[in-house]
């Protein structure tokens, strides 16, 4: 675990400790938290998995929902949450829960819990992905890298060989791959994942088969009452790397394959990645003029009645793999600690 995660477990240690949630939800203006979740997998992932910040146990999920009703803090759905944004009583806190990508393990695992809890939620489907032709990029780097001993890089025309025996060089060689693909443009990422995914063998297509979930499958999602199906790009670019018009294709285009497939015009969207290098200003103007009623980012903080004016850039709490302890589900549940969390940590 980096650094950064270490300070934030500790932080969410001392701020259990001294019973600031509670105080938090007495105190603070925040009416309440919209959660991030992708993926829901049973059991502890292997040694070297870079990726499991972004997936959460069933039991720890279960958990979630039976505490947040312990805490009397509703679990609602977007469109309950702006409208209890614009009441001017501050009403029962509540969290609105969103997954995004439609990952299959959502329909294995996700979805018997949610109609347990009978927890209305949010499905973000990036339509590429389930047509079987998406790159889950951040996944493949981290398959490949945990089955070879070395990995070859090239950079600026230029191939070096990085050794991945050891945990500690793995770590290493994914965080300086990501990070390489993250700065520069997407027709660059494509091409620099598409040359290392066939130096290793490795079929994107059939990855992103057996990761999410086809039509067949997300049509369950949109037909269950408890659900409310978001759009999501079509290929999860990041949007502020593209030219105007490509971004808004790539979010129109989602809209129209969801209303192809399911009669149904999705009021919300998520950007992908969600954070300041993904999407910004522009992007929050397309949202809105394509007629979003809301979009989601996943910078940190609590909702506030004076979100209603910027609807297409509500902030998110993830529910991070990295923090799967049950006390800190009362700090994640604390949009007002959330919030200051995010400014302290930038």
């Amino acid at each position: 675990m980096s650094l950064k995660y270490t300070a934030i477990r500790a932080a969410f240690d001392l701020l259990w400790l001294t019973g600031a949630p509670r105080l938090s939800q007495m105190l603070s203006r925040s009416r309440g938290v919209i959660f991030t979740l992708h993926r829901v997998l049973p059991g502890e992932p292997p040694p070297f998995s870079p990726n499991a910040i972004l997936q959460v146990e069933p039991d720890f999920l279960d958990y979630c929902l039976e505490r947040l009703r312990d805490l009397e803090i509703d679990i609602v759905s977007l469109d309950e949450a702006l409208d209890r944004l614009a009441e001017k009583s501050k009403p029962r806190p509540f969290v609105v829960l969103t997954f995004d990508d439609a990952y299959r393990d959502n329909l294995q695992y996700a979805l018997p819990i949610l109609r347990r809890h009978e927890a209305p939620f949010t499905l973000y489907v990036p339509t590429a992905f389930v047509d079987g032709v998406g790159q889950i990029w951040w996944q493949a780097i981290e398959d490949i890298i945990a089955s070879q001993e070395a990995v070859a890089f090239t950079e600026n025309g230029e191939t070096e060989y990085v050794d991945t025996a050891t945990l500690a060089q793995k770590r290493e060689a994914f965080d300086r791959l990501y990070w390489q693909m993250r700065k520069i443009d997407e027709p660059a990422r494509l091409k620099l994942l598409s040359e290392f995914a066939a130096n290793y063998g490795y079929d994107l297509d059939r990855q992103c088969r057996d990761l999410i979930m086809g039509w067949p499958q997300v049509r369950l999602f949109a037909g269950e009452p408890l659900c409310t199906i978001g759009a999501h790009t079509v290929n999860h670019y990041e949007l502020a790397k593209l030219p105007l018009d490509q971004a808004r294709n790539e979010i129109k285009g989602s809209v129209d394959v969801i209303e192809a497939q399911f009669g149904i015009r999705p009021k919300h969207f998520s950007y992908p990645l969600g954070g300041p290098m993904s999407c910004g200003p522009r992007e929050f103007d397309l949202a809105r003029d394509l007629g979003f009623r809301s979009a989601v980012t996943t910078r940190p903080g609590g909702l506030y009645p004076h979100h209603l004016k910027t609807p297409t850039a509500l902030p998110r709490v993830s529910l991070n793999g990295y923090f799967q302890e049950r006390r800190y589900v009362d700090v994640f549940a604390s949009g007002g600690l959330f919030t200051q969390l995010g400014r302290l940590m930038g």
